[in-house]
């Protein structure tokens, strides 16, 4: 049988071969795992999710959710699917054994989480949101607020979102007119309107914490102002039992293009006045707080992004292999059969173009898992410095690269499939419509691109930059022991080269106050994402040449196909990104010069 969610083979390559997962049994959190342990979680996500999660995705989303007097309606294979997950202990897969986890790495629990999202991406939204709003609560909440919102999510009694963008406000947070007003028993009064706030209601638990963002009276202007608060669903008793309803209201449902089985909703607060409230962290810093559960979401959408854009590859490589249609230039025989699609050159260049973008998106996805697990339990305090330094510098290209360019993969998916790719009848338009949602949500491309240059890179005095820099050049030295990786390798060092060059005049012009460095920003980003993406294809063709190395013949075709990727990311792509850092030289302003009567 073909794989449909993800290759299981890759899925081991990285984990075990790229990644040395099994080197984290090593560390004390994680001693009593084993690889048999990781297999034993990774083979479970793979069953619910081709049990549970696969089979309504297409109903999901040709019956997305109804709004009927006042409440969210969905079909009525979301529930179960849902608690499939919960009863088997995924919401929880990295907490400790003693509050009801897993105890696993975020490697592995990523990797799980993967087959989820790539079997069903509206209802894998539901606990993904749970989970970072859980995270958030453990880290900045109260003991109260703990005992009281913490554990029944925990317990998947309870689900969470993230409320943050308003009407008129949208990505500009500094602007948001949601207040809160202190009351006499120390909750708050929360009054405002909040928009595309994904499973902002829905019948799965029993209650929703909303994580909100809101202004207290004496806020001073912009984000500096922004505080954080709980707003429950429905009010929590003492006693941990639900009380009655808070002053949250279903205003309507958002119709969407794609991720239909996720409901995106329209919440006001306080219409009645009485929207209580509970002030989580300090006041004045929320935007301070919910950026971990925002940076936990931007790493999830672009493992989100890669898992979309696998799941089409997967499907137009087997569609490929089974579709006769023509044959090849030097066969003039219409007597003789048609030949698969696959052999035909230019669909093997669009099937290669997307295993390059999903498997070294995929790569990078997972990259970034290991890191957070290195800047939590790395034994050294100067290596986890290093792993968080590094994970808040990739997270922009984490996010956004994997949801423009797995994107780029649905859309050849499309064009293998020809006509019928067009069509409803097959899933990859589903999977197409479902990823384009992610170059938006969670901070858009030109968002995380100015977030890159603007902000990250010159973080920590640089300190995340500079390590990388180390890293990719370390694999290049690593890769001359391998004569065939000779002509992937250069590319890569050539684009580094200049990429640091263009990345130390930018900076230069930003230390100085000039704006305009940032107005090509999307042109840096992609650059930079290219050149470690690059890098990350060469890691892969390192191991690839280690694994030929070892003689296993059930194994070479594999490395072989990783080589080719690897080949075809490095010659054909990353020298591609020289016109663009052309521009960047040239602080080329054809964009912010344009007048707006000129359109």
């Amino acid at each position: 049988m073909s794989d449909t969610l993800l290759s299981a083979r890759n899925l081991a390559f990285e984990l075990y071969e790229v990644l040395d997962a099994e080197a984290l049994t090593q560390r004390p959190r994680f001693a009593e795992h084993s690889r048999e342990t990781f297999d034993a979680a990774l083979h479970t996500a793979r069953t619910l999710a081709e049990k549970y999660f696969a089979p309504h995705n297409r109903k999901g989303d040709e019956h997305e959710p109804r709004f009927e007097n006042g409440e969210a309606v969905l079909i009525p294979e979301v529930k179960p699917a849902v608690d499939a997950f919960l009863d088997a202990g995924f919401l929880n897969a990295n907490r400790d054994f003693d509050n009801g986890g897993m105890q696993l790495p975020t490697l592995l629990s990523q990797a799980c989480f993967a087959h989820f999202q790539a079997a069903n991406a509206g209802t894998a939204a539901y606990p993904f949101l749970t989970m970072g709003a859980a995270n958030l609560i453990e880290t900045f909440g109260t003991d109260e607020q703990k005992r009281l919102f913490l554990q029944p999510m925990i317990q998947g009694r309870c689900f969470g979102t993230m409320a943050l963008t308003e009407p008129h406000a949208g990505s500009s947070l500094a602007d948001i007119r949601t207040r809160a007003e202190p009351a006499a028993d120390g909750s708050y009064r929360l009054k405002g309107n909040k928009i595309f706030i994904s499973g902002g209601d829905h019948p799965l638990s029993d209650n929703i914490v909303h994580l909100v963002l809101a202004k207290l009276p004496d806020a001073p202007p912009g984000v500096k102002g922004i505080s954080l608060f709980i707003v429950p669903k429905f009010l929590v008793n003492d006693d941990g039992s639900l009380g009655e309803r808070n002053d949250v209201v279903l205003a309507g449902l958002f119709h969407k293009m794609g991720w239909r089985g996720t409901t995106s909703t329209a919440l006001n607060f306080g219409d009645n006045g009485h929207c209580v409230g509970y002030l989580i962290g300090q006041p004045h810093q929320g935007l301070a707080c919910m950026f971990q559960m925002m940076n936990e979401a931007r790493i999830g959408v672009g493992m989100g992004a890669v898992m979309l854009g696998y799941a089409g590859y997967l499907y137009s490589l087997d569609y490929a292999r089974q579709r006769p249609q023509g044959r090849l230039p030097d066969n003039k025989n219409l007597a003789t059969a048609a030949v698969p699609i696959i052999q035909h050159s230019d669909v093997k260049r669009m099937l290669l173009t997307q295993k390059a973008y999903v498997e070294g998106a995929f790569d990078l996805g997972l990259y970034a898992a290991r890191l957070f697990d290195d800047s939590h339990t790395a034994p050294d305090e100067d290596q986890r410095q290093q792993a968080q330094q590094l994970l808040d510098l990739l997270t922009p290209i984490v996010k956004s690269w994997p949801s423009e360019f797995c994107l780029k993969a649905n859309e050849l998916a499309i064009q293998i499939l020809g006509g019928h790719g067009y069509t409803r009848d097959y899933p990859v338009e589903q999977y197409y419509r479902d990823n384009r949602l992610n170059p938006i949500h969670e901070g858009t491309h030109g968002i995380q691109s100015l977030d890159l240059l603007g902000r990250k890179l010159a973080q920590h005095g640089g300190a995340g930059l500079k390590h990388l820099v180390r890293l990719i050049a370390n694999t290049c030295a690593h890769s001359t022991a391998y004569p065939n990786l000779q002509r992937l390798r250069e590319p890569l060092e050539a684009l580094l080269k200049r990429l640091q060059a263009v990345t130390l005049g930018l900076l230069g012009d930003l230390s100085t106050g000039q704006v305009n460095a940032l107005a090509n920003s999307a042109l840096y980003l992609k650059a930079f994402g290219h050149c470690v993406i690059g890098w990350r294809w060469l890691e892969q063709a390192i191991r690839a040449e280690q694994g030929l190395a070892r003689g296993n013949p059930a194994d070479a075709g594999f490395y072989h196909g990783k080589l080719q990727a690897a080949r075809f990311f490095l010659t054909w792509e990353v020298p591609a990104c020289h016109n663009d850092l052309a521009l960047l030289e040239a602080r080329d302003d054809t964009c912010p010069s344009m007048h707006e009567a000129w359109f």
